[in-house]
């Protein structure tokens, strides 16, 4: 007997009550998948072509979980067994022989299912009936384990007669109306289903140019053969064809867009050279020079203009007497029309 541990009931009978609320758990679990696999297979073969080979391979992996979910009710059946007979189990030195088999199976079964409670029942299980004990159900000597439970746990795939038969039943189910396109032949009957070839998947899917399409239709037009005239008779060394000169793409003229003709008056109009005026420049005639007596003395020039600037300085009329008004009139304040007057007359 080990030294930290050891059989022991209080700890055995928990671990089995555990392991049968497991199995009800991943039972309820496994069932709800299968239902949306189905649907699954269903769809593929009701497309169009039926996805045969993909759905083949799904109907292998429902199998699977179908007898997964077998094999764990009839674990779950085994261990409520065992929690009932614990007290046989715990006076007994010997496995008895009618839970034998039970109790193998369930060893066997902890290293092949996902439930961690049956870990701890296998340990118990050791110490109560020994290590060769646990060594016969693991190896299944002379057969003691369930062969149920083994055949359901099995790693082996299931035939092909198996799964094509889960396919027609979906089929059916569903209405999907679907037959095998490769039957099975008898001597594939009881052997695993066949790899998979690729004869359900249609070429050119992603594209929808499919080959046979195309093939199935109006055969590829061919290239027009050339057809050579035959030579007259004698001459057929020197006779060379004429072929016909390949057609040469011609360019056509872009028609121009013409512009319509208004009716503004201002295009109708046809200039003339009488249209045509040159205006005269205007003439300027600068004004006559002031005529004044020019004396002989310079100084008295001098003093006049001095006293000139005095008088303007002062704001008086440099001119005081009326003949300079007179001067003025006719001389240097000479209006325009004066001077026009005067330069007709100059000019006749």
């Amino acid at each position: 007997m080990p030294l930290f541990g050891g059989y022991k009931a209080n700890k055995l009978k928990p671990q089995l009550k555990m392991a049968v609320t497991r199995f009800t758990i991943a039972s309820n679990k496994k069932s709800a998948l299968m239902k949306q696999q189905i649907r699954e297979i269903a769809k593929l073969l009701a497309e169009d072509p039926p996805k045969e080979e993909k759905a083949r391979i799904k109907a292998e992996a429902l199998i699977r979980d179908d007898d997964t979910v077998e094999a764990y009710e009839l674990l779950q059946l085994s261990c409520e067994l065992l929690s009932e007979r614990l007290n046989l189990i715990t006076h007994s030195k010997e496995c008895p022989a009618d839970i034998l088999s039970t109790v193998a199976t369930i060893i066997w079964a902890s290293s092949v299912v996902d439930i961690p409670e049956l870990i701890e029942v296998r340990k118990q299980f050791r110490y109560k009936f020994g290590a060769a004990f646990d060594e016969r159900a693991m190896l299944n000597v002379d057969g003691i384990v369930n062969d149920r439970v083994a055949s359901k746990l099995s790693f082996q795939p299931p035939s092909a007669y198996k799964v094509q038969t889960y396919l027609e039943k979906i089929s059916d189910e569903h209405e999907v109306g679907w037959k095998p396109k490769v039957p099975l032949k008898a001597e594939d009957i009881a052997q695993p289903m066949p790899p998979p070839v690729g004869y359900s998947v249609p070429e050119n899917a992603a594209s929808g140019l499919n080959k046979k399409d195309y093939d199935a239709g109006a055969p590829a037009p061919s290239m027009p053969s050339t057809v050579l005239p035959v030579p007259p008779k004698g001459t057929e060394g020197a006779y060379v064809p004429v072929l016909p000169a390949p057609a040469v793409a011609i360019p056509i003229p872009v028609p121009v867009p013409t512009v319509p003709k208004t009716s503004n008056k201002q295009d109708d109009v046809s200039v003339t050279k009488d249209d045509f005026v040159v205006e005269e420049p205007d003439i300027f005639v600068p004004p006559a020079p002031r005529s004044r007596p020019h004396s002989g003395n310079n100084t008295n020039n001098s003093s006049e203009v001095n006293n000139r600037g005095r008088t303007q300085s002062a704001g008086e009329n440099p001119k005081g007497n009326d003949d300079d008004d007179d001067e003025d009139k006719t001389g240097g304040d000479a209006t325009y029309d004066d001077l026009a007057m005067r330069f007709a007359m100059l000019s006749k």
